[in-house]
């Protein structure tokens, strides 16, 4: 998954970004209200974990309820990307303005890093309405091992590979546009043009030769992984 993680505490950010990575994640982190906002806005993410006490740049300490305040702006614009949120604040009435302001679900800290993870995996499941494993042909993409595998044996991509490959199976028969394939598997500062994504998709389609399944390009549109007929 690509994920959001809007977090002020620098030591807590820091073990929860290297599990995220570990586990097969790609992670943009934010400390601040605003870069979390300028990231949401500019970046596609399949889900957002949220701090609701957060700082302004060059402040130390939070507005009351900053973290609440960006969730209803999201939600204002449209955006329903799935949203955990992450807080010390436990009280009921404060879960309830969590839970009223849009957020999908809502975990008190402390917390266990493995029930984080179950969690951001389950609103996305709920989200996109997809399995924990998916077949295509003699594909078979199982994310919570993050792996896809032909028959039984792991194909072992390349992560960007592997990416496009995930995004293009969740679910498959889903148009994806070059545009959210591209996001996924850019970073801010590691910009992928149009070239690059028709050279994985090459890539792709002749790993996939025998797999029973194939990439159909749908021009102007994106691509759609399909059983081969």
């Amino acid at each position: 998954m690509r994920i959001l993680l809007i977090e002020d505490d620098a030591v807590l950010q820091t073990v929860m970004l290297r599990s995220l990575s570990d586990a097969g994640h790609r992670v943009d982190a934010a400390s601040h209200l605003e870069d979390g906002a300028h990231f949401w806005q500019v970046q596609t993410y399949d889900a957002v974990l949220l701090d609701l006490n957060l700082p302004l740049n060059g402040q130390t300490h939070a507005a009351q309820g900053s973290g609440l305040q960006l969730l209803r702006e999201a939600r204002a614009r449209g955006d329903r990307t799935p949203v955990l949120v992450l807080t010390a604040r436990n009280r009921t009435d404060e879960r309830i303005a969590g839970l009223d302001a849009g957020a999908d679900d809502y975990l008190g800290k402390p917390f266990d890093l493995e029930e984080v993870e179950a969690r951001l995996r389950a609103l996305v499941r709920r989200t996109h309405g997809v399995d924990d494993e998916v077949q295509v042909g003699r594909l078979r993409l199982h994310r919570k091992l993050h792996r896809i595998f032909l028959d039984d044996v792991d194909l072992a991509l390349p992560a960007r590979e592997f990416e496009v490959l995930r995004e293009l199976m969740s679910p498959p028969g889903r148009a994806v546009s070059k545009r959210v394939l591209s996001d996924k598997l850019s970073g801010f500062d590691d910009a992928l043009g149009d070239n690059a994504l028709e050279a994985f998709i090459s890539r792709l389609r002749k790993k996939l030769a025998d797999s029973g399944a194939t990439i159909r390009t749908l021009r102007g549109i994106g691509y759609v992984l399909e059983e081969q007929t």
